[in-house]
């Protein structure tokens, strides 16, 4: 027996959009659903040239927002 999928798009060209707010709370693979996340890295998120301890931290603290979002969303397991 074939396993009947739900898709989320009804095939307009504008797109498919996932919560009609920020406030909207959305999840997938089962985990707990979120709002939107939000954090003072993402507002400095540009890397600057001005020094290599600057440029190393940003893009740390980068790639954890990144990670972290991944994995509250549950796109991204996280763990073992």
């Amino acid at each position: 027996m074939a396993t009947m999928t739900k898709q989320l798009s009804d095939a307009r060209s504008d797109g498919t959009t996932l919560g009609q707010s920020a406030t909207d709370k959305i999840s997938f693979y089962g985990v707990t659903p979120i709002v939107q996340r939000a954090g003072a890295v993402q507002a400095t998120s540009l890397l600057s040239a001005s020094s290599y301890v600057t440029i190393g931290s940003n893009t740390t603290a980068i790639i954890m927002e990144i990670a972290n979002t991944f994995i509250a969303y549950g796109l991204w397991k996280g763990a073992a």
